[in-house]
């Protein structure tokens, strides 16, 4: 039976042989038996299909040496066929609750800009500053520094720009095709305080962050489209590439070290992007950025991670501020679970202030 530290090593040794595995589109590790960890741990490999030619790229086991031996062990293989993955902010309306116009803008509605819609997934705060957190896709236009300005609701579910206006575009971390990325995150500042309360919707308070979570945690969250549902952690330390099809000219991105996320229900359809997982306890967990054809996979990452990146913390009740998350610490490995970045990975993050005002001569345009 494999340890979840050897699993890791040989989804290693996996990543760098990915070249020679075409329809492979993510490689992660889990539970052998895709329920708990009585099978052990084992590498789970994202196809797009289960074709005979994929099916023979895709091996069995992988062999790798026993820490402290000179015995190898062989690492089992998970095949799941997911289809390719997409980043998906929503066009066109769709029928739920959280696409309507609300003030003071609470986590889990509608925001975006004009032209397209995401959700907005946490109020935080840093100081006495709140901002909305979502997705770069979502509230950055082009993934740029340019200047965006945020709505609410987005613009797929009728927000104008102008009288829809709660804020603009303050930072994101920007995403790039050919080199690592970790994360699609950005904020949004209001125009004040005002527009934004540190609740979120059906669920009410959210009392902090967990900076650590395992395979088979069970999370929920409320996205503009699919409301609120449930899923359970699949895979972690995922390495997956994503589509973003003509946005900001990036294709096919390839992602590090994602968390997915699987339901028998659509838990990731257009629209709920930038959705937060929660647990049980209300407590965020997880970013939604992308998913799969049929929605029922989440491609997620860590929100501690952009707490970390951006310097903030989880927005609290009127008359106090959110408490800056740890820009990094020291935390003890365990490969079951995720982490926070350390100091080297955030110094690594391309993260970047957006213009405060539109450029003079500068037209609107929408996606």
């Amino acid at each position: 039976m494999a340890t979840f530290q050897e699993a890791l090593l040989a989804k290693k040794h996996l990543v760098k042989r990915w070249k020679r595995m075409p329809g492979v589109i993510g490689i992660g590790i889990g539970y052998a038996n895709g329920k708990n960890k009585k099978g052990g741990a084992c590498i789970v490999m994202y196809t797009v299909n289960a074709s005979a030619a994929v099916k023979k790229v895709c091996p069995s086991c992988v062999l790798v040496k026993r820490q402290m031996a000179t015995a190898h062990v062989s690492v089992p293989v998970r095949t799941v066929t997911s289809g390719r993955c997409h980043c998906h902010p929503a066009v066109r309306p769709f029928a739920t609750n959280y696409r309507s116009r609300i003030r003071p803008v609470i986590a889990g509605y509608s925001v975006g800009y004009p032209g397209a819609s995401g959700t907005a997934g946490l109020i935080v705060a840093r100081g006495g500053q709140r901002f909305v957190l979502s997705n770069n896709h979502v509230l950055n236009r082009n993934n740029t520094s340019g200047y965006t300005e945020t709505i609410q609701p987005g613009g797929a579910d009728g927000g104008r720009s102008g009288r829809d206006r709660i804020g603009r575009l303050y930072r994101y971390v920007r995403l790039r095709k050919n080199a690592v990325n970790r994360m699609d995150a950005a904020i949004s500042i209001p125009t004040s305080n005002r527009l934004l309360a540190p609740r979120y919707a059906t669920v009410g308070r959210v009392p902090g962050v967990i900076r650590s979570y395992g395979i088979g945690r069970r999370l929920k969250k409320v996205g503009r489209s699919s409301g609120l549902a449930w899923g359970t952690v699949e895979s972690i330390h995922t390495d997956i590439d994503v589509s973003y099809g003509n946005y900001g000219g990036l294709g096919t991105i390839r992602f590090r070290n994602q968390t997915v996320i699987r339901s028998t229900v659509p838990i990731s359809l257009p629209g709920d992007s930038g959705s937060v997982w929660l647990t049980a306890g209300n407590y965020a967990a997880a970013v939604n950025f992308a998913g799969s054809a049929n929605g029922r996979l989440s491609i997620s990452y860590p929100v501690v991670w952009a707490l970390q990146a951006f310097g903030v913390g989880v927005a609290r009740s009127a008359g106090t501020t959110g408490r800056a998350v740890a820009k990094a610490k020291r935390v003890r490995r365990n490969n079951a679970r995720t982490r926070p970045l350390s100091t080297a990975e955030l110094n690594r993050v391309p993260t970047k202030k957006a213009a405060s005002k539109r450029q003079p001569g500068k037209k609107k345009t929408n996606k």
